[in-house]
């Protein structure tokens, strides 16, 4: 929180994390897929806040949606709703890129057939999008 009362950057970058953390290591372990909790890193990170964001016991809803997969990459989306359903005002959108991390050889790696399909079925336009 800052001086005026509000939610500041950090604590937001955390909340988004905190909406990805289930899918993307514990949802995707639960589909044999434990890579993802083996390494996976933000390349970029981009937030765009629309309302702010107050501290006074208001509920908040992250929705995400996967906007692109690449070999090596895929971006996550996510709308920021200032309440506690999917029809409250978006008080911030924001996207990261993430990759697949060999945390072993200490560099990117591509992602697997079975990853790829796990964040297409999930995430993919079209299909309800995943609330954290």
């Amino acid at each position: 929180m800052d001086v005026f009362g509000h939610v500041n950057h950090a604590n937001l970058v955390t909340l988004l994390e905190e909406a990805r953390v289930p899918l993307l290591f514990e949802e995707s372990a639960g589909a044999g897929l434990g890579d993802f909790a083996k390494g996976l890193v933000v390349v970029r990170l981009d937030v765009r806040y629309r309302r702010q964001i107050t501290v006074a016991g208001q509920d908040l809803r992250v929705r995400m949606s996967l906007p692109q997969v690449r070999n090596a990459t895929f971006t996550l989306a996510y709308e920021v709703h200032a309440g506690p359903s999917a029809e409250d005002e978006v008080a911030a959108t924001a996207e990261t890129v993430l990759a697949p991390f060999d945390v072993a050889r200490q560099r990117p790696r591509r992602l697997s057939g079975a990853e790829r399909d796990f964040l297409v079925e999930r995430l993919a336009a079209g299909k309800v999008p995943v609330d954290g």
